[in-house]
């Protein structure tokens, strides 16, 4: 089996973090799922690109892990128009 680079490695924390903080929260599991299994066909070479998402996944589980935090905007998918 490879072994993961220390960017990938940050990563599966984070998605495992993600997973515990959104246990309590109706709703967020499927949603953290899609997202991360959606960013996951991006390539591995493309690390600027991982690094820009891992810091803003960062912010969103910080604010995730508020009591208070009922939904948040990449996990709440936009109201179709009409």
């Amino acid at each position: 089996m490879a072994r993961h680079s220390k960017l990938q490695k940050q990563v599966l924390a984070l998605y495992r973090q993600f997973l515990r903080a959104g246990q309590d929260k109706p709703g967020f599991l499927p949603r953290i799922r899609d997202e991360f299994r959606e960013n996951a066909r991006i390539k591995k070479s493309d690390v600027m690109h991982i690094e820009y998402l891992f810091r803003r996944g960062q912010r969103q589980l910080e604010q995730m892990k508020d009591v208070n935090t009922k939904q948040l905007g990449a996990f709440s998918k936009p109201k179709e128009p009409g």
